[in-house]
């Protein structure tokens, strides 16, 4: 599937939970858009000039619509509220075609998906395509309150609602998820998805990985970069293998600026190292990896990185442009 952009219809727009807004997008002449995967999302350009990925959360055997839902983040650089205030049933945005970073396992296997909040989002899409599927699978979805938990009627009215479990912060406790329990004795045909704050994240998989998980079973995808701390920066720099080049990037500054300032272009969508988009070849060099986007195993490898976060351990990173 390609990238490229095309313009598409808001349908619709629903207040789904306390903050969250869903969009349906229509192509402008009524036929099918271009096909997904479960887990796939799409770039959309917010009209107060940002691109941000938003994950797809209709079944992919709709070929009629997209849908996205967006939580309003009160940190928001920009993306989120844009959305909010700028995007109204009739308007006519900019996407891309989906991509898809956060597939399903193939074949006869469990698959658990643990949603943490708006990170619900891919893992709808997934239990709509496994329900339909009558593949195994449960769902456990973690929100602050239950105003908060955005689809419950959907997830209610699904043939697959007995597989939905709700977990709320301000709930009963013997609601409150027990990963230990969940998570014990890992299986061979077992896989486990997850999506939501870093935080939520984290402690599923590090919870996974304690009770012996192996990575090629977990599959997760971040939908916020955690802040860079930028007081241990120090400048580096940077080769183009193909032209013999030397870029310097400066404390403070990414290798995607600096190599913008230099006239070099690095195609780049999130800017916070979560989608993907400007993953490059590292030749020779030590990066340091700040990315969430790559596995710790491929970040072990060291010969690629994300330009739009990450920096270099050595003095020199000689890259594949």
């Amino acid at each position: 599937m390609n990238n490229s952009m095309f313009t598409v219809r808001v349908a619709r727009r629903r207040a789904e939970a306390e903050g969250i807004v869903s969009f349906e997008l229509v192509s402008l002449d009524g036929g099918d858009l271009p096909t997904f995967e479960a887990g796939a999302h799409i770039e959309v350009h917010v009209p107060v000039g940002l691109i941000r990925h938003y994950s797809l959360c209709n079944a992919p055997s709709e070929r009629h619509r997209y849908q996205i839902a967006v939580l309003r983040d009160a940190a928001s650089r920009g993306g989120s509220a844009g959305m909010h205030d700028a995007v109204h049933e009739g308007d006519e945005i900019q996407i891309s075609a989906p991509r898809n970073h956060f597939a399903l396992a193939k074949g006869n296997v469990e698959h658990l998906l643990f949603a943490g909040g708006i990170g619900l989002t891919p893992l709808l899409c997934m239990a709509e395509h496994l329900g339909r599927e009558g593949a195994a699978f449960s769902l456990h979805y973690c929100a602050r309150s239950r105003a908060r938990a955005a689809f419950a009627e959907r997830i209610a009215g699904s043939s697959w609602a007995d597989r939905a479990q709700y977990h709320f912060d301000d709930g009963e406790e013997v609601q409150h998820i027990d990963l230990n329990a969940l998570l014990v004795n890992p299986q061979p045909d077992r896989h486990l998805y997850v999506c939501g704050p870093q935080g939520f994240m984290n402690a599923v998989l590090d919870t996974a990985r304690s009770l012996g998980w192996p990575a090629d079973r977990l599959h997760y995808e971040y939908f916020a970069g955690a802040p860079a701390a930028t007081g241990d920066e120090v400048s580096f720099d940077v080769r183009l293998a193909r032209s013999g080049r030397v870029v310097s990037v400066p404390a403070g500054r990414t290798v995607v600026q600096a190599l913008a300032e230099a006239g070099v272009d690095v195609p780049v969508s999130c800017e916070q190292g979560i989608c993907g988009t400007c993953v490059t070849r590292v030749l020779d060099g030590e990066p340091d990896h700040r990315d969430l986007y790559l596995s710790p195993i491929e970040q072990a490898r060291n010969d690629q990185f994300l330009p739009c976060c990450s920096r270099a351990r050595s003095r020199m990173l000689v890259l594949d442009l």
